[in-house]
């Protein structure tokens, strides 16, 4: 197979706007706070009918119509989600059906925040064996798992998805370079507690609020700050490019303030870096995904300009996709 480019992108956030007065009164934390703290203004929260799958197709469609081609030359379907439908069968299965997509092949990936970049890879390495188009989707909807009252996460989150359809590249865009990378031994930082086969949800979890997310902000930051300039450092090494080399940077859209310490250390001088943060907030495997259409719907992107997407969350994971446009 020729290389793999991105064809198209799309993205689907809902309607509801939620403000961070709204969302910070049960937490005791007001739109001052929070705006220091996270440089989020706003979020949106699906409404009590949607699921992940409904934002993930709606994504999808966006995508196919931006790449123009049918769900029914799709190969596959990848879906990074850390807040399925159900625990199974796969959020993938219910958007394969609901775009039509019948000869795909469709599977979910769970890397939490990095998710959209792994999956990227996974599809990347199906296409070179299958050929044809693949459809890699970005979907969270973390409002259903937040606790209300805590204000470490409950302001940091919202609900949304963002799509990518690849296939064999048309005026020279191609995937350049991809590299994953987990940290096992800090899987604690970043969890929901309850729900599955260690800990299955019962009454005494759900008393105890163990059905919710849970983040130790401070270690997953010293995480981020240690980790993602070193990493960034490798990744540009082994792809045969350098820091001039870079255009456009779509880092995982975790933290507004976070991101700026964080991009002045990577030290990328001619890259714009893009920010839907202020927004969407975090939305977890959608942020690079939503944020990368915004761009590219924008004309911000000029053919053969290198781009560079980086993913960061919990397991601890980190993933990185060059792209050339």
């Amino acid at each position: 197979m020729t290389d793999v480019g991105i064809l198209g992108t799309g993205a689907y956030v809902p309607e509801r706007v939620v403000s961070n007065d709204e969302v910070g009164a049960a937490a005791g934390v007001d739109d001052a706070w929070i705006t220091l703290k996270t440089a989020i203004k706003e979020r949106r929260f699906a409404d009590p009918g949607q699921a992940t799958s409904d934002l993930a197709a709606a994504a999808g469609r966006a995508a196919l119509a931006s790449a123009g081609i049918t769900a029914e030359q799709l190969s596959v379907i990848v879906v990074a989600t850390s807040t399925p439908d159900h625990p199974q069968p796969p959020t993938a299965a219910y958007v394969q059906q609901r775009l039509g997509a019948v000869d795909a092949a469709a599977f979910d990936v769970n890397a939490v925040c990095s998710g959209a970049v792994f999956a990227l890879s996974a599809a990347e390495g199906v296409l070179a064996r299958r050929g044809g188009h693949a459809l890699v989707i970005g979907a969270d909807l973390y409002s259903r798992i937040l606790n209300p009252v805590d204000r470490k996460t409950v302001v940091l989150f919202g609900d949304g998805a963002g799509a990518l359809v690849l296939g064999p590249n048309r005026r020279g865009s191609r995937i350049r370079h991809l590299a994953l990378h987990s940290f096992g031994e800090l899987a604690g930082l970043i969890e929901v507690p309850a729900g599955g086969s260690r800990l299955p949800c019962d009454q005494a979890t759900l008393d105890a609020g163990l059905q919710y997310f849970a983040m130790d902000g401070r270690e997953v930051r010293r995480f981020v700050q240690e980790q993602l300039p070193q990493l960034t450092k490798q990744f540009l090494h082994e792809a045969g490019v350098v820091p001039d080399d870079i255009s456009h940077f779509i880092p995982h859209q975790a933290n507004g303030v976070m991101l700026e310490a964080v991009v002045a250390d990577l030290a990328l001088p001619h890259a714009t870096t893009h920010l839907t943060v202020a927004r969407y907030g975090n939305t977890g495997a959608a942020s690079i995904p939503i944020t990368l259409d915004a761009a590219a719907r924008s004309g911000a992107f000029q053919p053969g300009e290198l781009i560079l997407m980086a993913g960061f969350g919990g397991g601890m994971s980190a993933g990185f996709a060059l792209v050339e446009w």
